[in-house]
């Protein structure tokens, strides 16, 4: 399963809108996503690692911090964004690197070069 053409369009213009590369984030792949955003907890962030072992590396969650613990984030297939957060989506096709952050009338992007180091 795969986004539909209009979901690439919207993210292949918010990387380009950003100065990102677009990378591609198949939706039958898994992320991390706190059960919070599809109670719409605001804002939602999200933050994409390098993609590896069939996850896309996108970590998503709802409210003002992260939390540490084991039960906060649980895998999802991105797929099902399309019920939880479909305002999300639009920003799947920034490169690993790239966060974001939105709340109702309120977006920002930038790069974090830190989620490209490993240990």
């Amino acid at each position: 399963m795969d986004w539909s053409p209009e979901a690439i369009n919207e993210q292949k213009a918010i990387c380009h809108r950003f100065g990102a590369q677009w990378l591609a984030c198949n939706s039958s792949e898994k992320l991390g996503i706190s059960l919070n955003v599809k109670d719409k907890v605001y804002p939602i962030n999200g933050l994409r690692h390098k993609p590896e072992n069939g996850t896309n590396g996108w970590y998503i969650w709802g409210g003002e911090e992260f939390r540490d613990d084991e039960e906060f984030i649980v895998p999802l297939h991105a797929h099902h964004l399309t019920e939880w957060a479909p305002e999300i989506i639009q920003y799947f096709g920034l490169a690993p690197g790239w966060r974001f952050l939105i709340a109702p009338d309120y977006v920002d992007v930038w790069f974090d070069e830190s989620l490209l180091l490993t240990e």
